[in-house]
């Protein structure tokens, strides 16, 4: 009889509870709920880092090239005129415009910072023109400085041998 019962349960002849069944079902239901929750959240934080890697090397790249550009200005003159063409260059505007003279002419005290930083000790000036010149940018064009030196990959066919 004991036998009887043990096999009974087990064939199914009677039925685990609903309410447990439910309990279940509702605790997997939120783990799964849960996880998804994190993996949307760590998709968006991964995001967000690889926005702020790709931003923190476009303005490495961009003040080397303003640098190396101004390095052998014997004048502010000089080496505003040198950042400008430096910065033109880089963005590959042939022609001015409004727009993109407004730009040029936010930038100059960005190369005028670096020009005077002879000494290597003014980084604090720099840094902060820099700052000033890229919340200017993002408040008046509502995008961020940097996404103008995006280069897009063209697409490259696939060719089998």
């Amino acid at each position: 009889m004991l036998l009887e019962l043990a096999v009974g349960s087990f064939r199914g002849d009677d039925a685990m509870p609903a309410s447990f069944l439910l309990e279940l079902r509702t605790a997997a239901e939120s783990a799964k709920a849960v996880e998804t929750s994190f993996r949307h959240e760590a998709a968006r934080q991964i995001a967000v880092l690889e926005q702020d890697r790709a931003f923190a090397f476009r303005r490495l790249n961009f003040m080397q090239m303003i640098a190396d550009a101004i390095a052998p200005a014997e004048s502010e003159d000089i080496a505003v005129a040198s950042a400008f063409a430096a910065l033109r260059t880089s963005l590959g505007w042939n022609a001015d415009s409004e727009a993109r003279s407004q730009v040029i002419s936010h930038f100059a005290p960005v190369a005028l910072a670096m020009f005077r930083d002879t000494n290597g000790n003014q980084s604090a000036n720099i840094r902060a023109a820099l700052a000033d010149f890229e919340q200017w940018y993002s408040e008046t064009r509502g995008s961020v400085f940097w996404t103008l030196l995006e280069q897009q990959m063209p697409d490259t066919p696939v060719v089998d041998f």
